[in-house]
């Protein structure tokens, strides 16, 4: 009964919400209504992340090329992430500070400038400088921010499965189209597509992203009563969020479920040879089998699960699926065995990876949330920072079967932990939340439409 309450409030909400979106302007073109902005985030979301798949494709060769070795390689690739890592928190950070414009628009244009360095590498330390623009390259995180501020707490979780969707499709047709290009018009080639494809990323920003997308109400006096430090670069403003009610917990269940699975994930390569028997061209129709199960899950399951059920049911749904995964993981043998594990697999990295990153934005006040989802874009480079080291200890010294098993343990743990910490702790203020939001998006609609769209 409850559950039918709160969905007939939510389609109330969004129809009101829609209603006021469509109102068209007459007379001379005015600013592009909050949809529209946010489906042109998505485009310029899917066009980076496409570019992006590709320099990853060529990277290896290019290494080799230059005559980078196994190890070194390893190293080019640590430094990657670790920028990575650093630079999430960061960009939240500027993102909150500035404004999702000027964020996306850093983030492209430090991925222009690695694709120029990249169109340069003639030599190892030209390679090595290339990866350094990686700290600002955060188009997801991004559009992530972008979109949680144009978007009502019920939308959030369905909006982002659909980012997922870019994901899924700049998955596939970057690592492809990477390849084909390498081959037909050499290894330098993919960099010069990549370079225009984020200028061109770079005009679409500026021409169609607002300045501003969060609110500019008074809110919550308890909020601004809070001490701030006003620097992109503070520490503390990082571990204040991370002491807020419910953010450490939902954050740490963000790290820990899938972490046996990443550590997979990163020693795959070899395991896809020495366990599988894989060859190069079998495990590249892996990945896409991949990308398409990650765009159906997140673009068409995610949502229509959200609006049916809690932030707190999904949330043990994904664990509690975490689980069974691990324990089948322990047991498999064969590679067939595993194209039927991936099918649960990628369903609770999708549903985990979007539920935790909601309830992270539900968890802070509104002016943080770009700060909130750049410390959650670090899980995966934290990932593959440490990944090699601890997972080619585990595969090494155990065996593949000790990643399910570790996944197994983690899993059952952290589904005792929800239990007993009833978490997430803001399960009841969700109607009082979306209800504020929905009054700042109808004033930020009358605000677009009384801009022109050099006026952003």
């Amino acid at each position: 009964m409850n559950l039918e309450i709160r969905s007939k409030r939510e389609q109330q909400r969004q129809k009101s919400g829609e209603e006021t979106l469509e109102k068209q302007h007459t007379g001379s073109v005015k600013a592009t209504s909050r949809q529209w902005v946010i489906r042109a985030t998505y485009l310029i979301t899917a066009v980076s992340l496409t570019c992006l798949f590709m320099q990853f494709g060529i990277v290896p060769y290019l290494a080799t090329s230059l005559g980078l070795d196994a190890v070194e390689f390893g190293y080019l690739q640590t430094i990657y992430g670790v920028l990575q890592l650093l630079g999430g928190p960061l960009f939240g950070r500027f993102s909150d500070q500035y404004g999702a414009r000027a964020a996306l628009t850093l983030s492209c244009v430090a991925a222009s400038l690695l694709f120029f360095l990249l169109s340069m590498s003639t030599n190892v330390l030209l390679l090595v400088l290339s990866r350094i623009p990686s700290f600002f390259i955060q188009a997801l995180p991004g559009a992530q921010m972008a979109i949680t501020d144009l978007t009502t707490p019920t939308e959030h979780a369905d909006a982002l499965g659909k980012l997922g969707l870019c994901f899924g499709v700049a998955m596939i047709l970057g690592s492809s189209l990477g390849g084909s290009l390498t081959t037909h018009f050499g290894i330098y080639f993919p960099c010069y597509v990549g370079l225009i494809g984020h200028l061109a990323c770079v005009l679409m920003v500026l021409l169609f992203i607002p300045a501003q997308t969060k609110s500019q109400s008074k809110g919550n006096p308890a909020e601004h009563s809070m001490p701030r430090s006003s620097s992109v670069f503070s520490l503390k403003e990082v571990l204040r969020l991370l002491k807020l009610p419910g953010v450490m917990d939902v954050f740490l269940i963000k790290v820990l479920s899938g972490l046996p699975i990443g550590l997979f994930m990163i020693m795959f390569p070899i395991i896809s040879i020495n366990f599988f028997k894989l060859e190069a061209a079998q495990a590249g129709y892996l990945m896409s089998y991949y990308g398409v199960l990650q765009m159906v899950f997140q673009g068409l399951v995610i949502g229509q699960l959200t609006s049916r059920y809690t932030d707190r049911t999904l949330l043990m749904l994904g664990v509690s699926v975490f689980s069974g995964v691990g324990l089948a993981m322990a047991l498999m043998t064969n590679i067939f065995q595993y194209c039927i594990i991936a099918f649960p697999m990628v369903f609770a990295f999708c549903t985990l990876g979007i539920i935790t990153d909601v309830l992270l934005t539900k968890s802070v006040p509104p002016s943080d949330t770009g700060a909130i989802l750049g410390i959650s874009a670090s899980v995966n480079p934290l990932t593959r920072a440490v990944g090699p080291t601890i997972g080619g200890f585990l595969y090494r010294r155990f065996g593949v079967s000790s990643f399910g098993y570790l996944q197994l343990i983690i899993n059952v743990a952290l589904l005792l932990y929800i239990f007993k910490k009833k978490i997430p702790l803001n399960e009841g203020k969700e109607v009082v939340a979306a209800t504020s939001m929905d009054g700042f998006k109808r004033e930020l609609d009358k605000q677009m439409e009384q801009r022109p769209i050099s006026g952003y």
